[in-house]
């Protein structure tokens, strides 16, 4: 027989049902809820992640985050700071710009890949958190101290954020609709998706499209990441191009 005794040391009746501890909640904190958001985020995509749906993993209400994140637009914009705080940065060295921006842009692009289309969060909008400060101020140093001229500095910046983000997020809409489409790995999905487009190409009138069809395996044959790194390339020699001789 169990002996149950309440606060006051008297036995309790044996028919009264023995209650679990209750465990104590986590205190609320911006950082908890970034991290609950991270999850979410990760498992299920951007379309799922609300203020509400956040509030339930934690077990209390919507309206008890708001003093710790003020909407849904602030959880995006931490969660992507989160993020970027992945990325590893080396000591800037101007002399090797071209090196080192090759290595943060390939590295960034794998950070922001790993988490399903976090990388949509940074379109159409300018980051801000100390972490996208960070990557933007090496960035920034590397090209202005090597010799370019800061308002062209800044453009190409700009531009080469924006190809390594959109490239992340397209790539991202692949991976949605391989889950969609029940393959439980890229390359088959790659597979097929490449399969499809060549059939397609392959039905055009050839007198209409006379390069497109004859040249339609290498028009397919390439794959994401040998795609990324030769547009990043393309991009990195243009900027070379316009550094000052010297």
């Amino acid at each position: 027989m169990v002996d149950r005794k309440g606060a006051d040391g008297v036995p309790a009746p044996p028919w009264r049902k023995t209650r679990k501890p209750v465990q104590p909640r986590r205190q609320l904190s911006q950082d908890l809820i970034v991290e609950t958001g991270m999850r979410i985020l990760d498992a299920e995509g951007l379309d799922a992640l609300s203020m509400r749906r956040v509030a339930q993993e934690l077990d209390t209400g919507p309206a008890s985050l708001y003093a710790h994140v003020a909407n849904k637009d602030e959880l995006l914009e931490l969660l992507y700071d989160r993020v970027l705080g992945e990325i590893v940065l080396p000591e800037r060295d101007p002399g090797r710009w071209k090196e080192q921006l090759r290595a943060y842009a390939l590295e960034a692009h794998r950070v922001l890949g790993a988490h399903g289309d976090v990388a949509r969060a940074a379109l159409a909008t300018i980051p801000t958190g100390a972490n996208s400060v960070r990557a933007g101020e090496f960035m920034y140093g590397l090209l202005v101290d090597a010799g370019m001229p800061p308002r062209e500095a800044a453009i190409a910046l700009d531009r080469l954020s924006l190809y390594i983000v959109g490239d992340a997020y397209e790539g991202s809409l692949h991976y949605a609709r391989m889950r969609a489409a029940g393959y439980d790995n890229r390359k088959d999905y790659f597979n097929a998706f490449v399969e499809q487009i060549t059939t397609y190409y392959r039905a055009l009138p050839a007198e209409q499209f006379p390069h497109v069809t004859k040249h339609i395996d290498d028009l397919v044959d390439a794959e994401g990441e040998e795609r990324f790194r030769y547009g990043l390339d393309l991009m990195l020699d243009g900027i070379e191009a316009r550094m000052p001789e010297g």
